[in-house]
């Protein structure tokens, strides 16, 4: 049988898969040493099992194959349930299993507890990020459900549990359990104070007692959770948050109606919903009328979990183009040996570490209780969502554009991360809601801004042009409150640049270090990926710092 030359396949490459995604990311490592990380084997196992050929197929497959809404059942009676794809219960299963859900509230005892838990998150997300949405809903509501010593103790070793429980079942059957979140509405958007669900008391009012809750939520996240984390309007005291089960203890199911899943841009493992409440049950958590910053604690922890969901989106996209560029040949040699592809991932590569030190050190901060732990907590928290998010939104695109056409089809993961990465950027809070909040931390605690500004100086005083910066920074912002929030998105984009740079000359090699603060505060830096000065950039070392197969 004759061969046809049109059919000998030469210079093409697969993408990056079976490899240890932990063993061969020297700066997670390095990182998990300076915050004295005890969990290294088990983070070794988990990079191995999310890093094999298995769990990329899973990841594809699970979205390929959305989950699918049955309202009713072949005799017309409502029974709201998604079919998922069994990939999504594969990888679900192996989250549960590392404790990703949970890990921060597990491991009690240790010092890096929450750094621990950021690596979970961060290598997985690499490859599939859909199912981290209830991980980190369920991550952030423990602390919530902590505070309510009823509820706690018949939902906590549940929410603990490491076995995966996939059943449709009463919370009183199962081994372990999920909890979403419910906020979104219609007419407010961003703007909870205009929800228009609204709860009754079934007998007494307040905290601890029960509701019915009638109303409807447009973003309704996980509608498969066993129960939900609801914010919803009452007569007496304004907004309040309830806790909002899919079963009732008597074996019914609580009147939480789905209309409808989200058809979504990316994210597509992951079910988004609308839900109607038709006199739901619930039980008031937290304070009467205090619903809003109730729910906000449980967003700052998910809002962590974006800035670090999307410093592994940029990970990945990061290793594939680096992985795939030592391969592929044009013009004679290498892409990765070409300066002009040089310039480009040496760029990209510093903006994946920046974002990652930033992730981190921001997670270690959740395990302290001084004062620069809680000021970095209340002012960098919502920055870094902002930046990071907005950064891999834009770099997905520059990243796949590095794979050519093959970047730009639906059977890769390049593909996958460019439509996955704005859902990070909009969920738990638009980038203007982000840069607000940031603002108003300062406003309301202008002593947590001095002990940032502070702490920085102690390294910006190293380098001039850092030093230039926190001085035009603690400057700009003294301004007034409007000329504040028309400046928001360039004070805080350059607060964040700021602060990584400060991370860099910290904790990286100096020529991760000056690499980074020579572009970033270069007039160009930021119109284009890999508007570079040569003379300032250790290509070699700096490439290979950033994964070693």
């Amino acid at each position: 049988m004759q061969t046809w030359a049109t059919h000998q396949i030469s210079n093409q490459f697969d993408e990056q898969q079976n490899y240890n995604l932990f063993k061969t990311d020297l700066i997670l490592q390095e990182i998990l040493m300076r915050y004295n990380s005890s969990d290294q084997q088990q983070l070794f196992d988990l990079g191995k099992k999310v890093g094999s050929a298995e769990y990329y197929h899973y990841a594809d497959l699970a979205n390929r194959h959305p989950p699918i809404l049955h309202c009713f059942d072949a005799r017309g009676h409502r029974k709201d349930v998604l079919e998922f794809h069994p990939a999504w219960h594969q990888w679900m299963a192996l989250n549960r299993q590392f404790n990703t859900h949970a890990h921060p509230f597990i491991a009690t005892q240790s010092a890096s507890k929450w750094v621990d838990w950021a690596a979970r998150f961060y290598l997985s997300g690499q490859v599939e990020a859909g199912n981290l949405c209830p991980n980190a809903m369920t991550l952030g509501s423990i602390p919530l459900i902590q505070r309510e010593p009823e509820l706690w103790a018949k939902l906590g070793q549940k929410l603990l549990c490491n076995e995966y429980d996939e059943r449709d079942l009463p919370i009183a059957q199962k081994k372990s359990i999920w909890l979403g979140m419910g906020m979104t509405e219609k007419q407010g958007g961003s703007d909870v104070r205009a929800n228009r669900t609204f709860a009754r008391p079934v007998a007494q009012a307040g905290r601890g007692n029960a509701y019915l809750l009638t109303g409807h939520k447009w973003f309704f996240s996980a509608p498969m959770s066993d129960a939900h984390l609801v914010v919803a309007q009452t007569e007496q005291n304004g907004v309040a948050c309830f806790y909002v089960p899919r079963w009732l203890e008597d074996g019914t199911k609580n009147s939480i109606l789905i209309q409808r899943l989200k058809d979504k841009v990316g994210n597509c493992s992951n079910s988004s919903s609308e839900v109607e409440f038709q006199d739901a049950w619930g039980v008031m958590i937290g304070e009467a009328g205090r619903g809003i910053p109730t729910i906000i604690e449980m967003a700052n922890y998910t809002r962590l979990t974006c800035s670090i969901g999307s410093s592994a989106m940029l990970r990945q996209a990061l290793v594939q183009c680096i992985a795939y560029t030592r391969q592929r040949k044009a013009f004679g040699k290498p892409l990765a040996e070409q300066p002009l592809m040089q310039a480009v991932l040496v760029d990209l590569a510093l903006e994946a570490e920046a974002a990652t030190q930033l992730s981190f050190h921001l997670a270690h901060c959740y395990e302290m209780e001084d004062q620069l732990s809680q000021a970095w907590r209340r002012i960098l928290t919502p920055a870094a969502k902002f930046w990071i998010c907005k950064r891999t939104v834009e770099l997905s695109g520059e990243m796949m554009e590095i794979f050519g056409g093959n970047g730009y089809v639906n059977n890769g993961i390049m593909a996958r991360i460019f439509k996955e990465a704005p859902v990070n950027s909009i969920w738990e809070g638009s980038g203007n809601v982000m840069c607000l909040d940031v603002l108003r931390a300062m406003q309301h605690d202008p002593d947590s801004v001095t002990i940032l500004f502070t702490s920085l100086a102690e390294t910006t005083a190293q380098e001039a042009v850092l030093q230039q910066e926190q001085d035009a920074l603690s400057m700009l912002f003294q301004q007034n409150s409007e000329n504040l929030q028309f400046m928001a998105r360039r004070l805080v984009s350059r607060l964040v640049i700021l602060v990584q740079a400060v991370l860099l000359k910290r904790y990286a090699p100096d020529f991760v270090a000056q690499a980074f603060i020579q572009s970033r505060y270069h007039p160009f830096h930021g119109q284009v990926v890999g508007m570079l000065n040569p003379q300032d950039i250790d290509v070699t070392r700096l490439l290979a710092r950033s994964f070693t197969a």
